[in-house]
């Protein structure tokens, strides 16, 4: 009897480990389809959702330099601050980059009118200067596109940013 009680208790342990096995192995595979799924919808989903418009010229990035800071006033409700912005444009291929920086001058112009219509609750929070920057790609996207028939410019990025 003391064999039969080891066999069964033996054979519980071997049916235990079996299981977990197959459960590991389920759940890797299922792991697996899942993180390399199938092209195909993708695809098809891609296509149900809008269309974002991609930079015209696909090449490295490069990151053209505004040599001046940016420093401008804004209104608050208690006083006015002052506000220094160091700004980087993010282009994509030589020409786009020769571009941007042939029409420096047009670009700060335009980045400044943008900057003066910001308010200090505006800057105060990380959603406001999001939206300053989206503010001011769009602004030099126009710009950029009456003089060069382009956008050129894929972002404009904050590398310094001081409020006082």
């Amino acid at each position: 009897m003391a064999d039969g009680a080891e066999n069964g208790g033996g054979k519980k342990k071997l049916i235990i480990i079996i299981a977990l096995v197959v459960l590991l192995l389920g759940g890797g595979a299922g792991a697996w389809f899942f993180l390399t799924g199938d092209e195909e919808p993708e695809a098809e989903t891609a296509e149900a959702l809008p269309q974002v418009q991609q930079p015209a010229q696909v090449g490295p990035a490069y990151y053209v330099i505004l040599p001046q800071p940016f420093i401008f006033n804004v209104t608050g409700d208690k006083r006015d601050r002052l506000v220094q912005v160091k700004v980087q444009l993010m282009v994509r291929g030589d020409d786009n980059e020769s571009q941007a920086n042939q029409h420096i001058p047009l670009i700060e112009s335009t980045l400044l009118q943008t900057f003066g219509a910001a308010t200090v609750e505006q800057l105060r929070t990380p959603t406001g200067r999001a939206d300053l920057r989206q503010q001011a790609l769009a602004s030099v996207q126009d710009a950029m596109v009456k003089v060069s028939g382009q956008k050129v410019v894929e972002r404009v990025l904050f590398t310094g940013f001081v409020m006082q």
